[in-house]
């Protein structure tokens, strides 16, 4: 009987063990509002699974030590592998590593830049770019009545969807209804709010007018406003958009200083993520591009969003 019950136990143990799953998750960098909320999303789903444990490294915004982590989860024999990248024209070599190691990866966020070649068991879930800065620009558009003068505040050229949202911004000022609109200044402040408020003060400091300020991001977008506040100028005057939709950005729009915004919802690109790593390591098949999509956000829907991010 002893030997019967022993069995038994052994048997549910390894039962467990063989439906237990430890995912590494390599995020750009802990330290930026909108990947926090992603990372908590991902983290806070993962709790509500049982036997899915997640191994998550902030890589600081440093490609190499992301390609260590990544090799670390691979000698540590994880099940599959999550990357939000560094720089996305660096993720062939990630795909490389993983591939060679059988060991399923999905991207997060931040489109790799071998997104349509990507290896079997590998797959990138975010939101379609193309939409983002289309949608903020649209929107600074009609406000602006399809005229006036614009700064664009980019984030970092190594990241795929800076690019993306820039080149939407001068697609949209291509069409008809918005070509009365001209970029008069066009840098990058790499995402972040303190760049942003200094890239800010150097343009007023400059002289350089505007009626309108089109950011990659939110972050930023704060940063400017924060310049613009500071400087004493009327917020009412000029048009602010940012992409994300994070809680700060919607306190910003409910307090008159934010125009216009775009949802991302970073907890579901999480989940997401997760779901696709989870599924490629039970050998399911997946799409390569699983898209969440973008919603306009407005003084007139801001209350809508104020809980999502």
């Amino acid at each position: 009987m002893k030997k019967f019950i022993l069995g038994t136990a052994m048997a549910l143990v390894m039962s467990t063990a063989a439906h237990a799953e430890t995912v590494g998750v390599s995020m750009a960098k802990f330290d930026d509002n909108f990947l926090t909320v992603l990372r908590n999303g991902m983290t806070d789903y993962a709790k509500t699974l049982s036997g899915v444990t997640l191994q998550v490294e902030d890589a600081q915004n440093d490609v190499s030590k992301q390609q260590s982590q990544i090799q670390n989860f691979i000698a540590s024999k994880v099940d599959a592998i999550i990357v939000n990248p560094v720089d996305t024209d660096a993720t062939t070599a990630m795909s490389k590593l993983a591939a060679d190691a059988g060991i399923p990866l999905v991207y997060v966020n931040r489109q790799p830049v071998n997104v349509d070649t990507l290896p079997d068991k590998q797959a990138f879930v975010a939101s379609n770019e193309q939409e983002s800065g289309t949608l903020e620009t649209k929107e600074i558009c009609r406000i602006l009545g399809g005229k006036g003068k614009a700064v664009v505040i980019m984030g970092e050229l190594s990241n795929q969807a800076a690019r993306m949202r820039t080149q939407d911004v001068h697609d949209v000022i291509k069409t008809d209804e918005c070509k009365g609109l001209e970029i008069v200044e066009e840098q990058t402040a790499n995402w972040d709010r303190t760049q942003g408020a200094d890239l800010m003060t150097n343009w007023l400091s400059s002289g350089i007018e505007f009626d309108a300020v089109i950011s990659n991001n939110d972050e930023m977008a704060i940063g400017a406003i924060q310049a613009l506040k500071a400087a004493g100028k009327d917020m009412s005057k000029v048009v602010v958009g940012g992409v994300d939709a994070t809680q700060d950005a919607l306190a910003a729009m409910q307090a008159g200083d934010l125009d216009v915004t775009v949802f991302q919802d970073a907890a579901g690109q999480g989940k997401g993520s997760l779901d696709a790593a989870l599924k490629l390591a039970k050998g399911e098949k997946i799409e390569k591009k699983v898209y969440i999509p973008f919603q306009l956000v407005t003084p007139d829907n801001v209350k809508d969003f104020v809980t999502k991010n």
